[in-house]
């Protein structure tokens, strides 16, 4: 009996001891995300595909800062959910949505470092990193290198689909900004509101702009035809217009930024 007790006595101080390294090595191989059968359309999905919503369906993500990323594929959640019946598995994957998972990536963008913004890229299903403003699948946990910038690899990432803006190559970024905001009847109706509101001042905001500039130059040059004397006050008053108009226009432009980030 004695014996027995001892063995009970020295399983319990090895499980113990032992339970803190096993918890964390499940972690770092499964992440902490919780997972949901999701169909998808795509063939050859990996672990680590980046998911985005699309009209045709949940498929791998198809270019940067696609606006509609929704999770990643991972074949190792912490749990998974499933809906009634067990899905069939060849078009029903499980997707993270928020928390810890494996993200395929490449330097396509560059190197990534820890707490990098990791946003989709025009390999499908595979990330980058984020240098400007636009939607981001989430945050790298860990660092990637790789002089291909053509090879993927996997690290852990922080899931959490949202937009980041950014005043880093900003003229760089104007494209990619009309891309969403063509995009933004596909999103979900706050995100919709907030691109029409922001495309609207921004509109706005140069139109009147422009009106009031060429206001000023045309009463400029009457002023000056009757009153040659008058110049130096004439142009003083012009040059305070339109520094007037220019800050209307980044008013107009501060304002809708704004609008996308908060």
């Amino acid at each position: 009996m004695r014996f027995f007790s001892a063995i009970s006595f020295a399983l319990i101080l090895l499980l113990a001891f032992y339970s803190p390294a096993l918890a964390q090595e499940t972690e770092v191989l499964t992440g902490t995300g919780v997972a949901i059968s999701l169909p998808i359309v795509d063939e050859n999905i990996k672990d680590g595909s980046i998911i985005a919503s699309t009209d045709s369906g949940y498929k791998k993500s198809s270019y940067a800062y696609q606006p509609s990323l929704y999770g990643v594929m991972t074949n190792t959640p912490a749990l998974f959910l499933e809906n009634g019946d067990p899905p069939p598995k060849d078009t029903y994957h499980p997707v993270i949505t928020t928390g810890k998972a494996y993200v395929l990536v490449s330097t396509i963008n560059g190197s990534i470092k820890k707490n990098d913004f990791i946003t989709s890229s025009e390999t499908p299903g595979v990330g980058q990193k984020s240098s400007a403003s636009g939607y981001v699948l989430g945050t790298a946990l860990e660092d990637y290198t790789s002089s291909d910038t053509r090879s993927e690899g996997r690290i852990l990432a922080y899931i959490n689909p949202h937009f980041n803006a950014t005043f880093i190559a900003t003229r760089a970024n104007l494209l990619e900004s009309l891309r969403n905001i063509a995009a933004s009847p596909t999103l979900a109706p706050l995100t919709t509101f907030r691109y029409i509101i922001a495309a609207l001042i921004a509109t706005a905001s140069f139109i009147l702009g422009f009106i009031h500039f060429g206001r000023i130059i045309r009463t400029g040059i009457e002023a000056l035809g009757r009153n040659p004397l008058a110049s130096v006050f004439i142009q003083a008053s012009m040059l305070l217009n339109v520094a007037l108009t220019i800050g209307v226009v980044l008013g107009g432009i501060a304002i809708s930024y704004l609008v996308l980030v908060l």
